[in-house]
């Protein structure tokens, strides 16, 4: 009966991700007939709305594509227009960057760990009534999200799409109190962040090993966010401003978000890939928490992506407290800019894995072109093939409703950030 069975699961809206997508599921005789991650939102432009402007105004720009990782995308922008100006970056400046990423790393992840994972594998419908279950866990996540919203509001002015950076470094440097003032508060959060990473390994997680392809930026010393070079688990190896020779966006009929692959293959970015790729990058006390969970790094399972988050939650509030302890107020928070033209490339680690940026410029460092690739549209693909994997492994002959709930379960374990892929359409008009 189980084989004749024919199975069409439609999810018109899905629940506790950023922006708008839709699941199209159809089972016929015990196989995956045709499955599509549908990505309706209408195409953003960004990369259109940039061409034309000044490089000053690139990063208060394309921090507005997400409000959940505003810095990466201005990160990636600043990487890539200094690379074209030939500007070298200070060391206070580099260190501090550093730091202001760190707290959208510990806002983001404990965001997708605590309100929009976590429910899934302890049977809760929303992260409210997990709340009344779990109310110091959930307490403690909001916590550390409210200390990475403070370390980005320090250098950033606010929260949500931070004003701070420009090209060169940052417009203004905190004061001395300020930093201090918050480092009191990051120390005191170090036992949350380590319990953290326990309590993510202790939850109970579907075991469903897959085979897939790695990608994170690597770095010769630091664990990645900034600076690096792009690598992968199957040998890759390659400067930033290489990408485009291995990695190709595709339309697809199904998606306003373009679907990424690396020779012609699906792969995932984001934290899983980062701790696969950058387990001898971490720090000795990090380092120890992960091990205490008996969970085996390098994984294959991608529901161990939430204790990868939680590890980077720890390690990324380690990374401030180390960085802001030697804090000095600098005699200038950035370096001059002579704008030129040419050609640039950045590619900074977002959240939710390698965000890849290019620019041209002209002589007045006007935009003249603009490409922007978020990780969400370059976990595309990878999304699809494990929903086919894990709904084979997780088994047809479940119940529609537990189908539904295990495929929304693999969709989120991804944190996708819709609107953040929406950027682009390809359009192709034909005239007579």
């Amino acid at each position: 009966m189980a084989e004749s069975r024919e199975i069409n699961i439609h999810v018109p809206v899905l629940a506790r991700v950023e922006g708008e997508g839709a699941l199209d599921i159809a089972i016929r005789n015990g196989h995956i007939a045709d499955l599509k991650l549908r990505i309706y939102e209408p195409p953003r432009l960004f990369e259109k709305f940039l061409e034309g402007r000044d490089y000053n105004e690139v990063p208060d720009m394309v921090a507005r594509i997400c409000g959940i990782c505003p810095v990466a995308y201005q990160m990636s922008a600043v990487h890539a227009l200094e690379g074209i100006f030939g500007v070298q970056a200070s060391p206070w400046i580099r260190a501090m960057r550093r730091v202001l990423y760190c707290g959208e790393w510990m806002e983001s992840h404990s965001l997708h760990i605590h309100l929009l994972a976590a429910p899934d594998f302890l049977g809760y419908d929303n992260a409210i009534a997990m709340a009344r279950d779990y109310p110091d866990e959930v307490r403690r996540g909001l916590r550390l999200q409210g200390l990475g919203n403070a370390i980005i509001r320090l250098f950033g002015g606010r929260s949500v799409h931070p004003v701070g950076v420009r090209i060169g470094g940052f417009y203004r440097a905190p004061d001395q109190q300020d930093v201090h003032a918050l480092l009191d508060k990051l120390r005191a959060a170090l036992p949350d962040a380590e319990a953290l990473v326990a309590w993510t390994a202790s939850l109970n997680l579907p075991r469903d090993d897959q085979i897939f392809t790695s990608v994170a930026l690597r770095h010769a010393d630091e664990y990645p966010m900034n600076e690096g070079r792009i690598v992968s688990s199957a040998g890759l190896d390659i400067p930033v401003a290489g990408y485009e020779d291995h990695f190709r966006e595709f339309q697809v009929p199904h998606s306003t978000a373009l679907h990424s692959v690396l020779h012609d293959e699906p792969y995932l970015v984001g934290p899983l890939a980062r701790l696969n790729l950058n387990l001898d990058r971490l720090p000795e006390q990090v380092t120890r928490a992960l091990q205490a969970t008996g969970i085996a790094f390098p994984s294959r399972n991608m529901f161990h992506s939430i204790v990868a988050r939680a590890v980077e939650v720890y390690y990324a509030l380690s990374e401030a407290v180390r960085l802001l302890e030697d804090y000095e107020y600098p005699s200038a928070p950035y370096v001059p800019i002579v704008p030129r033209a040419g050609v640039g490339y950045g590619c900074t680690e977002a959240p939710r894995g390698i965000l890849w940026h290019r620019y041209e410029t002209d002589e007045q460092g006007l935009i003249t072109s603009a490409r922007i690739v978020p990780p969400t549209s370059q976990n595309q693909a990878r999304i699809e093939e494990d929903l086919r994997q894990s709904l084979d492994a997780f088994g047809l002959a479940n119940s529609d409703e537990d189908l539904r709930r295990h495929a929304e379960t693999v969709i989120r374990n991804y944190d996708p950030c819709i609107s953040c892929a929406t950027h682009f359409l390809k359009l192709t008009v034909s005239r007579p």
